[in-house]
């Protein structure tokens, strides 16, 4: 079973508060290496962006209104994740937004089985402690000088190479292109083709690690 590390950028804290997603990413990896395989999607939320939320992660009402609706997204993004492990920082948070959206579609929701949630394992590993992914990023040494603002896609990189630190194992990284200019949209991989792959031990407790992880229930 491959995973997707998935993130998303909404215009506020809440679905129930009437807040809406503005970005979707997901980065598909098998053994935690990468496939080439995203999904990303810029989203009209057809409401207006607080300033705090605009702050976050730049995306502007002007910007987000020729996007697709998450109506129009829903079955590729379903179709993208389904029968894979999913990764998600703060799970809570992203399930309640995509599970909200597709609560109103008539969607299947996600299944919180399949779900391992980063945070969950960062604060087990490190009570006491702050366990946001800026944090962790700074924990384990990883650049943060491309996160300028939040990005899903970027994000999305970043807490791949937190998940294999967190699971002690190590893999080289691989880099997505990032531009602070909202008329960009990321939509490439650009990482190095020569791959070493993690050793048959380190998959082992990675395989050994998920399945434990699964059975958790996290909420």
């Amino acid at each position: 079973m491959n995973e997707v590390f998935l993130d998303t950028e909404t215009t506020g804290l809440s679905f129930k508060d009437g807040h809406k997603i503005v970005e979707i990413a997901c980065v598909e990896t098998k053994d935690l290496i990468a496939t080439g395989k995203v999904f990303h999607k810029f989203i009209n939320p057809k409401r207006s962006i607080p300033e705090e939320a605009f702050n976050v992660h730049g995306f502007s009402e002007s910007f987000l209104s020729d996007k697709e609706t998450f109506n129009e997204i829903a079955d590729e993004f379903l179709s993208f994740i389904k029968g894979k492990k999913i990764i998600i920082h703060n799970a809570q948070f992203d399930l309640g937004f995509l599970n909200g959206e597709l609560n109103l579609i008539k969607k299947d929701l996600i299944d919180k089985n399949l779900v391992i949630d980063s945070l969950h394992i960062a604060r087990n590993k490190f009570p006491g402690t702050s366990n946001s992914l800026d944090s962790l990023c700074k924990k384990f040494n990883i650049d943060l000088s491309r996160r300028t603002k939040h990005n899903a896609l970027l994000d999305c990189e970043l807490l791949r190479e937190v998940y294999i630190n967190l699971l002690d194992a190590k893999e080289p990284r691989f880099n997505l292109s990032s531009n602070n200019n909202e008329s960009q949209i990321i939509s490439n991989l650009n990482y190095n083709k020569k791959i070493v792959k993690i050793s048959e031990n380190e998959i082992k407790l990675h395989n050994e690690f998920i399945k434990k992880e699964l059975k958790k229930n996290f909420y």
